[in-house]
């Protein structure tokens, strides 16, 4: 894998196309990242305590890592 941790990379296919961030995370056996801030999603999270409500997260998902390209 050419890229690794805290290298500056941009989407070159997807609905994020053309955007840059910085990989947070390195999936190196599925062969995927994450890169802060792109590719969202939003996810439904269940109330912890009694009383409290659910709410909805948005988390960085993994893109595939031949879909990012490095730049300096």
């Amino acid at each position: 894998m050419k890229v690794k941790k805290n290298d500056n990379v941009k989407i070159i296919t997807g609905k994020d196309k053309g955007k840059s961030g910085k990989i947070v995370r390195v999936l190196v056996k599925e062969n995927k990242v994450i890169v802060e801030g792109l590719n969202m999603m939003k996810k439904h999270q269940r109330p912890r305590k009694s009383g409290e409500k659910g709410s909805m997260v948005n988390m960085a998902m993994p893109v595939n890592a031949s879909n990012v390209k490095k730049v300096e």
